[in-house]
């Protein structure tokens, strides 16, 4: 115990021993200047010395531009704004893209040429099938067009004939989940059905096609003209089987379904059905 109480006690001796630190004249060997140390102040006022080092140094690099040259940084700000840019980026080229696209079919059209397009299949047979399948009614379409039948036998005062009587029996266009409903207030002339991609789509009615195309916002369009005024719009397809001039029968198939071009509605196929030029709620004439 006390060997080690000795070295203790000489190592705070020799801890806390001063030094003469002189600085002399070269010429006259007159001491100019001098301070006394001791070990442990020599510690101490280098560990003050790093600390306030440090502390400045720290001071600096985060409250000045210098942080900005040093290798590796990148701030919270930069990313947000490198990740903004690149999606603002991507919008556009797609954007462009669409664009490109549209005014290329319209400088199909206004030149007159006719311009295959390969999305449309060639598998007839295949499209007879499916034409077949959506022409088969569901049974709460069958229970429907039966009660309407029989309400309408032995009305005698209906002014529509048998033809007009049979073109009011709606065929549902696709076959999905309503996801947005008719709402004219709010400038929503039509319905949003949540389908899977390359449904089929079929006119509701029978009529003639009165209007094709593309538009960077709707995608692939196509409009079917009826009897008694009605008109039926068709938004984000993916393909088109009829152009303008097309006969078709209620419930033929007429289009696939696609995605929306700025892909912010998804697989949502939009449908519209208006009479004598006003905007209709579908689902108070047909049944999803």
């Amino acid at each position: 115990m006390s060997v080690k109480s000795d070295k203790w006690k000489q190592f705070l001796q020799k801890m806390r021993f001063k030094y003469r630190l002189s600085i002399l004249n070269e010429n006259t060997l007159e001491e100019t200047w001098h301070v006394k140390l001791s070990r442990i102040k020599v510690y101490m006022y280098g560990s003050l010395f790093l600390i306030v080092t440090f502390l400045t140094l720290a001071v600096l690099i985060i409250y000045t531009p210098i942080k900005y040259y040093l290798p590796g940084y990148n701030g919270a700000d930069n990313r947000v704004e490198i990740i903004g840019q690149s999606m603002q980026i991507d919008s556009l080229l797609t954007q462009m893209n669409y664009q490109s696209t549209y005014l290329e079919v319209l400088k199909t059209i206004i030149s007159g040429e006719t311009v295959d397009d390969p999305s449309i299949s060639t598998d007839t047979i295949g499209l007879k099938e499916r034409a077949e399948v959506m022409m088969e009614k569901a049974k709460s379409e069958q229970e429907f067009v039966d009660e309407y039948e029989k309400q309408e036998k032995y009305n005698l005062y209906s002014m529509a004939t048998k033809e007009e009587a049979a073109v009011q029996v709606f065929f549902r266009p696709v076959k999905g989940v309503i996801s947005s409903e008719f709402n004219a207030k709010e400038k929503q002339f039509g319905i949003s059905i949540l389908t899977s991609f390359n449904e089929s789509v079929v006119s509701v009615l029978p009529g003639t096609v009165i209007f094709t195309g593309f538009t960077p916002e709707f995608g692939w369009v196509i409009t079917v003209q009826h009897n008694n005024d009605y008109v039926s719009v068709y938004k984000n397809n993916n393909s088109l089987l009829r152009k303008s001039g097309d006969q078709v029968k209620a419930g033929e198939v007429i289009a696939f379904t696609g995605e929306s071009p700025d892909n912010k509605s998804g697989r949502h196929f939009i449908f519209e059905l208006w009479n004598m030029g006003h905007p209709m709620n579908p689902e108070e004439v047909i049944i999803f």
